[in-house]
């Protein structure tokens, strides 16, 4: 494949379009009463915003700052508190607080800490040129989460991230420190999936190496077998996506992986001229729970599969675990269309970072096509 092959230039657009559906749904992320949306952004959120100082549906006080899931009453004396000592250090305090934001203090056009872990790949991708060794991407996640000068600034953390640091600490080797949780099944779980496909298969590694791949690497932090499941699901879709011929593929593509993977009423439901908060949120669940999330996506994806911009901002003023709908969304739709999102693109506050990371990526994989 050349530098300015079809699927390099996919693959850079997908990626695009995925952090800019992550930034752009930042501010109202988890924000489970649509309402609660307008009021604060009056017209719904359209562009990049800040986080708020006051998040109406936030519980995070009620998320235990010791291990994955909720506070518990078991007694941690003496032991170092995940949050604060481990990762998210200097951030322990807004934990405690009624109605603070997830994302407490993340300016316009920043980048939530899952995202961040997508980098963090790419960059492990890079170095290895397009080889996923998995021992080389828990060494960068655990030095990137636990540095002493946070290399991100968001405040939240979820389960999967507790539950991991939480294992590590009681002494467990890091291979084996994905937790398991109430919400091990969730959305967040594929958003660093799209980079290794995107690395893999453009450097030609079978689509069944791929798909084991992806799995042994969702392990990790989200053992779940039926998540494991929708990420097979996934893997084939971004790969018919990558090769597909125009948006008549594209749609196919979609409807196939519904019909598969989720329930055929998605394709129905697309179809229907209708508000989008009767699906998401009426028949769908809007949290983060794979059982309601990926139908979601793909109802949205099938909805908005000609106008990426008008997708994300559906996506965003939806709420719920928007952030990681909106990021496996935004990968989907970034692979159809070629420019629509650039100009927020460019407002992404480590936009030029991010460019060059793709570009190492996108690059690495090619020169490694046919020597996996």
């Amino acid at each position: 494949m050349t530098t300015d092959s079809l699927p390099s230039r996919r693959i850079r657009q997908a990626l695009r379009t995925a952090f800019v559906a992550d930034a752009l749904a930042m501010p109202v992320h988890w924000f489970y009463n649509p309402g609660d949306i307008f009021r604060a952004f009056p017209g719904g959120v359209k562009a990049f915003k800040p986080a708020p100082s006051h998040h109406p549906s936030s519980i995070m006080s009620l998320h235990s700052t010791k291990q994955g899931g909720r506070q518990r009453g078991r007694s941690t004396a003496g032991k170092r508190e995940i949050i604060g000592d481990v990762i998210l250090k200097g951030r322990r305090r807004f934990w405690g607080q009624s109605n603070c934001h997830y994302h407490h203090g993340m300016q316009a056009g920043d980048n939530t800490l899952n995202a961040h872990c997508a980098r963090v790949l790419m960059r492990t991708l890079e170095n290895d040129c397009a080889r996923y060794r998995k021992d080389h991407y828990l060494d960068a996640y655990i030095e990137f989460m636990t540095a002493d000068s946070p290399r991100h600034n968001d405040t939240y953390a979820e389960s999967c991230h507790r539950g991991f640091f939480a294992n590590l600490e009681g002494g467990r080797p890091a291979r084996d420190c994905g937790a398991v949780t109430h919400d091990t099944a969730s959305i967040g779980g594929l958003v660093t999936i799209a980079p290794l496909v995107f690395a893999l298969r453009l450097a030609d590694v079978p689509l069944d190496v791929v798909q084991q791949h992806c799995r042994e690497h969702l392990w990790l932090t989200h053992p779940d077998s039926t998540l494991a499941g929708i990420c097979a699901a996934y893997v084939v879709l971004l790969d018919d996506l990558l090769k597909g011929d125009g948006p008549d593929a594209a749609r196919e593509a979609l409807v196939r992986c519904a019909r598969e993977s989720a329930d055929a009423s998605v394709v129905h439901l697309a179809e229907k001229s209708q508000s989008d908060f009767d699906v998401i949120g009426g028949i769908y669940s809007p949290a983060c729970y794979i059982s309601g999330a990926w139908p979601g996506v793909l109802y949205l994806a099938l909805r908005y599969l000609d106008d990426s911009y008008a997708g994300l901002v559906a996506n965003t003023n939806l709420g719920g675990d928007n952030v990681h709908r909106g990021f496996v969304l935004g990968t989907i739709l970034g692979l159809v269309n070629d420019s629509a999102v650039n100009a927020l693109h460019h407002g992404l506050r480590h936009g030029q970072e991010l460019d060059r990371e793709i570009d190492g990526l996108v690059s690495v994989a090619r020169d490694a096509a046919g020597t996996q």
